[in-house]
């Protein structure tokens, strides 16, 4: 075979790895998009499910669209070490940036309509490693699927006024949430509320034992209960106003507690409880120091990813934390492509 044979031959081999490499890429992204089957469950479709019949609020996240920053720190107790390996949950003090915000893909959205309030956490340690959660009020999730969840999302948004009650028809899990929906109180403030991991993760010591487990911020300020017309002559932001009164007044505390799962409680379904009787451990406290609104504040290019976790943290068998992971992505790049539509400052609206 004669050099120039090999060269060609070189080049040729070149070429379709290339093609193999970019074919490879391109169905890829294909199926991540749904077009190869398009009855699955993408992120794009979770995504679009939460805009509303008016249309996405441009430029903020797809859901949970209202929110306020705040600054703090998370004074770990060192009793989470024996759990995790994670180097926040050793004895010390770390920074917070969090979001209290509304579970709703109205950015407007008045205050008192909406039952489902979060927060959004990121601390982090010197090192580098970050730990982020998304949590709410809820004790438990809605539904146990991914399929319900986009299912309620759709008939949420849809026009036909039977699509709720076809909904619940299908899945009448829930009802349970519904139950809780009617039941629960309403608070006047963010500082008063119990936020909750929901989804299960699992927390590795230092001799490697694993150990699954949820997490809840517990405020240090008692819950004081409104009724929700009592609420709604307080304003369509009253939140935000109260929580940067109160945390004007002084900080306020959420004690940050871990459940540990007892063998054969489930940790794949979100939507049940784990029973009474498991080990709870307090790790440390949770200290808002500072509110700043959102469109400057620090928490506005924060995706509050859930599978971001430090070492010693993982996620478990849930499937709900991969898939907000995959929507937080795709919310994240929509509202950063539609950036001209964000106000810059606290006092500009959207056009």
């Amino acid at each position: 075979m004669t050099s120039d044979q090999t060269t060609r031959r070189s080049v040729l081999a070149r070429m379709i790895l290339i093609a193999v490499v970019i074919g490879a890429a391109a169905a890829a992204f294909a199926y991540t998009a749904g077009w190869l089957s398009p009855n699955r469950l993408t992120p794009n479709a979770i995504v679009d499910a939460f805009a509303p019949p008016g249309g996405p609020a441009l430029g903020h996240r797809r859901n949970h669209a209202k929110g306020i920053c705040f600054t703090g720190v998370f004074e770990a107790n060192g009793a989470g070490s024996t759990l995790s390996s994670a180097p926040m949950l050793r004895p010390g003090e770390y920074p917070v940036i969090g979001r209290f915000n509304l579970g709703s893909p109205d950015a407007h959205v008045q205050d008192a309509t909406e039952r489902v309030r979060g927060v959004g956490l990121q601390i982090s340690e010197p090192g580098g490693e970050v730990w982020r959660m998304a949590m709410l009020d809820l004790p438990f999730f809605p539904v146990s699927t991914l399929k319900a969840f986009h299912a309620l999302q759709v008939a949420a948004g849809a026009k036909d006024p039977n699509a709720m009650k076809d909904f619940i028809a299908t899945y009448p899990e829930f009802a349970h949430f519904g139950a809780w929906a009617h039941a629960a109180p309403w608070t006047g403030s963010y500082a008063e509320e119990t936020y909750n991991s929901l989804d299960s993760f699992i927390f590795t010591d230092a001799s490697g034992t694993a150990h699954p487990v949820r997490w809840s911020l517990v405020p240090a300020a008692a819950a004081v209960p409104v009724p929700p017309e009592e609420l709604a002559k307080r304003g369509a932001d009253f939140l935000e106003e109260e929580i940067v009164q109160r945390v004007k007044t002084a900080p306020q505390q959420w004690t940050l507690v871990v459940t540990v799962a007892n063998a054969g409680d489930p940790t794949a379904d979100p939507s049940r409880t784990w029973p009474e009787g498991r080990s709870k451990i307090d790790v440390g406290t949770v200290i808002v120091r500072d509110i700043e609104p959102e469109p400057d504040g620090p928490c506005r290019d924060i995706n509050y990813d859930p599978t971001v976790l430090p070492k010693g943290i993982g996620i478990s068998d849930d499937p709900f934390p991969a898939a907000r992971s995959s929507a937080y992505r795709r919310s994240f790049d929509l509202r950063s492509a539609e950036a001209k539509y964000y106000p810059h400052t606290a006092s500009e609206t959207t056009p």
